[in-house]
């Protein structure tokens, strides 16, 4: 598991941590039934507070990235290829849904942020 925190970015740690590890399995890279760090251990290696991380790891809960066992700890949920497919669509929807109303309401058309999209990709 690779973490990196940008205490400078406008985005809550808490979100950070959650984008971080849910992209993590959605690449593969972290497997089902890998076991996360305690939240306490986290914390401590990251460098923030106990209470950002256990907010992290309720949200990826919440959305079934991955699973707790009382007194074993929390478990990246075994998914298939299909699941994990719908569950990063689920996330581009909601982010990309949020990002163009903002741009609409700067006035922006459809190809003017498709020609920006293109731009920058």
């Amino acid at each position: 598991m690779n973490i990196k925190i940008n205490n400078t970015s406008d985005k809550p740690i808490y979100q950070q941590l959650f984008d971080q590890i849910s992209s993590q399995i959605i690449k593969g890279e972290l497997k089902g039934d890998f076991c996360l760090p305690p939240i306490r251990t986290a914390a401590v290696e990251l460098r923030v507070s106990v209470i950002t991380v256990k907010k992290a790891w309720e949200e990826l809960e919440r959305q079934g990235f991955i699973y707790s066992m009382v007194g074993r700890g929390c478990f990246v949920s075994d998914l298939s290829h299909t699941e994990l497919l719908n569950m990063r669509t689920k996330i581009i929807t909601e982010k990309m849904e949020k990002d163009v109303e903002y741009y609409k309401g700067l006035g922006m058309s459809l190809d003017d942020i498709i020609k920006m999209l293109e731009s920058m990709y």
